[in-house]
């Protein structure tokens, strides 16, 4: 059972089904109510825990509303929140002085926001409770070390493995995609398109039924910037409400961002259950990935949810696998032997490695990736 109740008071049906979704989405117990009085009779009826309400609802004002929740003893000590479409000063200092708590704007950012208000005023301590989908981040400290390749191949062996299972690649490589080429992606929603979208367009329903299903590659795709260009216009405020609805829309979330440590990509590695590393063997490569690591453990990041990959495909020079976990400090939990041209080859076709060279060594290995990152995310989750 949910551990927390939330009433929404919101006149506009839309607007409120939504923000319930949200909630439901994070496993709060949500009570509607269309108007101010029925939120009264089900605020002192139903003892919720905190309280949504957008302050220009019409039959109480939003701020006789806080007073009378807040001078009854039922109510008196319940957090309210403030979800308006009216960003006034001064509608904001006069519900502020009527008793809420916080004042948040409906905007592109407006989820978020209140997620994480609802968290803090609840009284959640650290970061929120990962749920839906399990999000695994695939990143590199260097370009050139094949990161869009293993994460296609990756999702690609979960989803046949798991055929039961909705898996979803996306592209936040920037400032040009790089998975699109690799599976034969042309068609024209892509990140950007996406961010530009309202927040009621871009529901969970939305990402289930209208990104691109890839048949061949067992997972449905958001691909990445197709230009340079196009890059300058993503409304990187958005990235955070998308991601939050696609793990309510599939079971696997899989985000290559390449080399695109950022602060649009930092919450993503903060909150994925698995943060795939890809390093190659020649020695620039393993400094720059300890010092992304020292970065990532500083910045909270769980080192356990590290699933590092030596990625020989690159060439047969450089760095031992011995000598690598030394100079990173962690396990190396996956290598990639040399592919010579093959991996080039299959993405040339845009072909799955596992379909173009099924009697590969790598096939193997992209399987038992795809099963050990899978075994581990459970678990990580579970703890």
């Amino acid at each position: 059972m949910p551990e927390k109740k939330i009433l929404i008071i919101d006149a506009d049906v839309a607007s409120r089904n939504f923000i319930a979704r949200n909630l439901l989405d994070q496993k709060y117990e949500v009570i509607q109510a269309g108007s101010g009085k029925e939120g009264l009779i089900s605020a002192w009826r139903d003892r919720p825990d905190l309280a949504v309400i957008d302050p220009t609802i019409t039959d109480i004002t939003g701020e006789e509303l806080a007073r009378k929740l807040k001078q009854d003893a039922r109510t008196a000590n319940m957090p309210l929140i403030a979800l308006s479409s009216d960003p006034s000063v001064l509608r904001i200092k006069t519900c502020t002085d009527a008793g809420f708590s916080e004042y948040i704007t409906k905007s592109g950012q407006a989820v978020s926001t209140l997620n994480e208000s609802v968290y803090r005023l609840l009284g959640a301590s650290g970061a929120p409770a990962k749920q839906g989908g399990l999000l695994m981040v695939f990143l590199s400290a260097k370009g050139g070390t094949g990161t869009s390749s293993i994460c296609a191949n990756i999702a690609m062996n979960i989803g046949q493995n798991q055929p039961e299972a909705r898996v979803v690649v996306v592209d936040l490589v920037l400032p040009i995609g790089s998975i699109a080429p690799i599976v034969g992606y042309t068609g024209t929603q892509n990140i950007v398109t996406v961010t530009d979208m309202t927040l009621l367009e871009t529901s969970p329903e939305f990402f289930r039924d209208k990104l691109a299903e890839l048949k061949l590659w067992h997972f449905n795709l958001l691909a990445g910037s197709p230009d340079p260009e196009s890059s300058t216009h993503l409304k990187a405020g958005r990235i955070g409400e998308v991601i939050s609805a696609l793990k309510a829309s599939y079971d696997y979330v899989l985000i290559d961002i390449g080399r695109s440590l950022s602060r649009i990509t930092l919450p993503l590695i903060q909150n994925a259950d698995i943060n795939t590393l890809i390093v190659s063997t020649d020695a620039s490569t393993v400094s720059l990935s300890k010092t992304i690591l020292d970065y990532m453990k500083n910045k909270g990041v769980n080192m356990n949810s590290v699933f590092a990959i030596l990625n020989r495909a690159v060439g047969l020079e450089g760095l031992s696998k011995a000598e690598t976990e030394k100079a990173l400090e962690i396990p190396i939990k996956i290598t990639v032997p040399y592919l010579s041209s093959n991996m080039a080859f299959a993405n040339s076709h845009h072909q799955p490695f596992i379909l173009k060279f099924p009697k590969d060594t790598a096939s193997i290995v992209f399987q038992e990736a795809a099963k050990e990152m899978t075994t581990l995310a459970r678990a990580l989750r579970a703890e």
